[in-house]
């Protein structure tokens, strides 16, 4: 069971390192305006707010990839469990406000990572 709740937080991070590179450099480009279904003048004028969107989807990284590597493994579950409890809530505020797809997107596999991250 480590094994999957590594995989599963790591494919969490994954996520959001890809979300950060699509809002911080792809945006306004055509992989960009597919994904989140935008018009390249709504892309434009909204490119920085997605690039500070991205820049937080890094801070969930970084903080997913410290839980995985923190050699003290209480410590490390403290840190998995803030940071996947963060993404989980930014997924249900973005089902809510933005588009259901975000839940499945965001917070259900974070949810899934937290279960096994508390399951070893």
């Amino acid at each position: 069971m480590p094994i999957v709740a590594a995989a599963l937080t790591g494919l969490v991070a994954a996520l959001h390192l890809y979300f950060l590179v699509l809002e911080m450099f792809l945006w306004t480009r055509p992989l960009g305006l597919k994904t989140f279904r935008n018009t390249p003048e709504r892309a434009a004028d909204t490119a920085v707010l997605a690039a500070n969107q991205g820049l937080y989807n890094g801070f969930l990284v970084s903080g997913l990839i410290w839980g995985l590597v923190h050699p003290d493994p209480l410590v490390a579950l403290q840190i998995k469990t803030f940071f996947l409890i963060c993404v989980i809530i930014a997924g249900l505020y973005g089902a809510w406000s933005v588009s259901r797809r975000i839940l499945y997107i965001q917070a259900v596999p974070a949810f899934l990572a937290l279960i096994a991250v508390w399951a070893v």
